[in-house]
């Protein structure tokens, strides 16, 4: 809002003052808001990291026994240890809210509480390396979920820095010093009409008394 568009009036001037105030009051806790959303986003990217070292070696490891374990094994054998499987997951998600940002809450269930039930084949005809590969495979799923919870809250909370981010600088680069080149410019006009004011009614006070001893010299020179 240019200074010069507004109108210089009182009413005015309470108005911007008050919405000044308020304009401070929000830029405030917007930042506020930003350094503890960097500050939980910060964390977070730590926890990430940890969690995808964590997973990738898990992973890795896995497909190791799997690669051990097929060298063993024909093909065949592979694809019929693992045609049937007995245990199911069913993923569920909720949300919390970190400060205004609702990020996802990953967990699971499981179609049955037996641990075994991840071996979806017999004993006798497969490799202890296979039963390896789906132990890491079964142990690293939490940690899975959790990962992906974790970047997916990352992504989120950077979205809601950035957003923060931009109005703190709009409110502190543009609205607040709008607002106050406005009020410094209805201040200056409306000091600049009460000086006006009071000039004029010198000025009339002047010619009053002017009059009033013109008058009383012709009185005086009639009498």
């Amino acid at each position: 809002m240019a200074a010069t568009n507004v109108n210089p009036t009182r009413m005015e001037l309470t108005r911007l003052k008050n919405k000044l105030v308020t304009a401070r009051r929000g830029h405030k806790l917007l930042k506020d808001k930003r350094d503890e959303l960097m500050r939980q986003f910060l964390l977070l990217v730590r926890e990430n990291m940890e969690l995808r070292t964590r997973v990738e070696e898990e992973i890795r490891e896995a497909n190791k026994r799997f690669a051990i374990a097929k060298s063993g094994m024909s093909e065949a054998e592979v694809r019929v240890a693992f045609m049937n499987p007995k245990q199911e997951i069913q993923l569920e998600m909720d949300t919390r809210n970190v400060m205004s940002v609702d990020v996802p809450v990953y967990s699971y269930q499981t179609r049955t509480s037996d641990e075994n039930d991840v071996y979806s084949y017999g004993y006798a005809f497969t490799s202890g390396d296979l039963d390896d590969g789906v132990e890491h495979l079964a142990a690293v799923l939490p940690d899975l979920l959790k990962l992906a919870e974790s970047e997916k809250s990352c992504q989120l909370m950077a979205a809601e820095i950035e957003k923060t981010r931009r109005r703190v600088n709009a409110l502190e680069h543009v609205l607040i010093p709008d607002m106050e080149e406005s009020i410094k410019f209805i201040t200056m006009k409306l000091d600049e009409n009460e000086r006006s004011s009071q000039i004029r009614l010198m000025k009339v006070k002047d010619m009053m008394l002017e009059n009033a001893h013109h008058y009383k010299e012709r009185m005086e020179s009639g009498t």
